[in-house]
């Protein structure tokens, strides 16, 4: 394909952009096999006590996951998209099968290693592809649909694991599936998908140096390809917005870490069954990813700021709500919750972070966003578990909200708007006087 056949957007580029969707689906089938049976599993089978011990998992998943986005980000910049996206799911193909015939916990620990690396390589260049595609316009839609599939993969597979669980055991049914996602995932990755970083190349040269950018990154203007360090510093301090969007995502990334390692555990000593268990844990991913049909295309409109605030806030009702249910549809309001919450959240930090960064480094400035976000995983394990261990896990799950209230707070208090149409046309604040300045 030459560049002049090239073209910007959802409609123009629908097919590769469904085809991206569905591999992203896979991507998030593979993390969904665990929602529900892993922390059980680590009682069961391995005769764990100690929560410390038994999130060791989500520690080594969030640490690998979060350095792997950071390395997806910043080789995709250099080597392109598709052979980082095949790449990731060749390391995921082993994962089911370690977990199925894993003798000791530390195996499971090492196949989330593997799984951490798949879901930073895999998941990082499908997000990058589709921003690379839909162009500027409609870039909170395109982070919409990508976190709609894969995380309603999520929950479904979540989902499913429960029942089959129930019926034929922890181990090895319910991870029999994930042989199927990851060479599904492989085949259309291999065969299928078209490399995507013309288009971002394509988008570089359209769009000025200068026109609708944040005064923050201006200095930029006379360094088109920024070292990494410097991406580093901008997109984690320097930037308010990308600032914010970073903690705001590993606030919201910690909160996830914990219902995924301790709901289920919590639940169980509630008294609830596996099924039961099960409509929780997917409960919550599927009303997040259902819910980012609308939420993102809705900060294409409404603005980015606010909808992560709100998020983020809503998020921590959602958790103190689990933590003070005493029923299965206290403990379902309070995933449904957390569910839109995150919604509201999780496309719009990806869309913010687009909205700031140039063409020529953002998949860079994704990979680093993506660092911080998925390092709450590690973050969120090690925290709930100690809380868990020496306070009990009510009290672990009630501090983790307090955080996201206060991640909250820090986004309503340091960011400045991103979405460019909702700068040009608002008077107040220091940036977007400056802005104005400038232009004319």
């Amino acid at each position: 394909m030459t560049s002049s056949s090239l073209r910007l957007g959802l409609r123009e580029n629908w097919q590769q952009f469904t085809l991206l969707i569905i591999v992203n689906a896979f991507v998030g089938a593979m993390v969904g096999l665990e929602r529900t049976v892993l922390p059980l599993i680590a009682e069961a089978d391995f005769g764990l006590v100690a929560k410390s011990v038994t999130l060791s998992f989500l520690i080594s998943f969030g640490i690998v996951k979060a350095l792997a986005n950071l390395f997806a980000g910043r080789v995709s910049d250099r080597l392109g998209r598709k052979r980082i996206l095949i790449a990731g799911w060749l390391v995921g193909l082993p994962v089911p099968l370690i977990i199925i015939f894993a003798p000791s916990w530390g195996w499971v620990v090492f196949a989330n290693v593997l799984l951490g690396i798949n879901q930073g390589l895999c998941w990082s260049t499908t997000v990058i592809m589709k921003i690379d595609l839909a162009g500027p316009k409609q870039r909170g839609l395109a982070m919409g649909l990508n976190e709609f599939a894969g995380y309603l993969a999520v929950s479904l597979s979540a989902l499913a694991t429960g029942y089959i669980a129930a019926r034929y055991g922890l181990r090895p049914a319910p991870f029999i599936p994930g042989l199927a996602f990851g060479l599904l995932g492989l085949s259309l990755s291999a065969f299928f998908v078209r490399e995507t970083k013309p288009y971002a190349q394509l988008e570089a040269k359209i769009r000025s140096d200068t026109a609708h950018r944040p005064a923050e990154i201006k200095s930029q203007k006379s360094n088109p390809d920024p070292s990494f360090a410097e991406i580093l510093l901008l997109t984690s301090w320097k930037d308010r917005a990308l600032f914010a969007a970073s903690q705001a995502g590993m606030i919201n990334n910690l909160n996830d870490g914990m219902v995924w390692g301790l709901l289920p555990i919590f639940l169980a000593g509630a008294g609830l069954s596996l099924e039961k268990i099960g409509l929780v844990a997917a409960t919550y991913p599927g009303v997040w990813g259902l819910s980012q049909l609308f939420t993102g295309a809705l900060s294409d409109r409404w603005g980015r700021k606010w909808l992560i605030v709100g998020g983020m806030w809503l998020q921590a009702i959602g958790i103190w709500m689990l933590v003070i249910g005493r029923s299965l549809a206290g403990w379902l309001a309070g995933a449904v919750l957390l569910g839109f919450g995150t919604a509201m959240v999780y496309p719009t930090l990806l869309a913010a972070v687009s909205d700031v960064a140039h063409p020529d480094w953002r998949a860079s400035a994704v990979g680093v966003y993506r660092l911080w976000r998925d390092g709450g995983y590690a973050v969120g394990a090690l925290l709930a578990g100690v809380l868990a261990d020496t306070l009990g896990i009510p009290i672990a799950i009630a501090t983790i909200g307090g955080l996201t209230f206060l991640s909250g707070l820090i986004v309503a208090t340091v960011m400045y708007e991103t979405l460019p149409a909702r700068r040009r046309t608002k008077s107040s604040g220091a940036v977007e006087q400056v802005e104005l300045k400038e232009q004319r």
